[in-house]
């Protein structure tokens, strides 16, 4: 049996329950969108750092790709003097000595040219993966 006293307690705890649920549901929400402006700012952040990373790489094979351009054209340079320094030689209006160290300039240019091809290759790689390349699985 309900009589008026245990009334007042029952619809007082039921108001009184209701105004806590409030609280905490509103504190609930704030949470969910502080937490959520967090989440935004980690992917801004994330997204910052990418175009950074790809806008590194570009700029990098394009200075790997001037150098390797370069480094042709000092092997083709260096070619062409030990052609004509083969030439001269046996033309017999120079010496071997010239040949062998046109040779060498050559040959040290093919190298210092390969090393620059690598370094092009490498800064492509670098490139393909700032952009998100290699995250495939077989």
């Amino acid at each position: 049996m309900v009589d008026g006293k245990n009334l007042y307690w029952l619809a007082s705890g039921s108001l009184t329950q209701s105004i806590f649920d409030a609280g905490r549901l509103r504190n609930n929400l704030r949470l969910s969108e502080a937490q959520k402006q967090e989440e935004v700012l980690a992917y801004q952040r994330t997204i910052k750092q990418a175009f950074v990373g790809v806008s590194d790489a570009l700029i990098g094979l394009q200075k790997f790709r001037e150098y390797r351009e370069q480094e042709a054209n000092l092997t083709a340079s260096a070619e062409d003097a030990t052609r004509l320094a083969r030439l001269r030689y046996n033309a017999g209006s120079t010496s071997y000595l010239e040949v062998l160290t046109n040779d060498t300039n050559y040959y040290s240019a093919q190298l210092t040219l390969a090393v620059a091809q690598e370094d092009e290759a490498l800064s492509i790689v670098q490139l393909y993966s700032a952009l998100g390349g290699g995250g495939w699985q077989e």
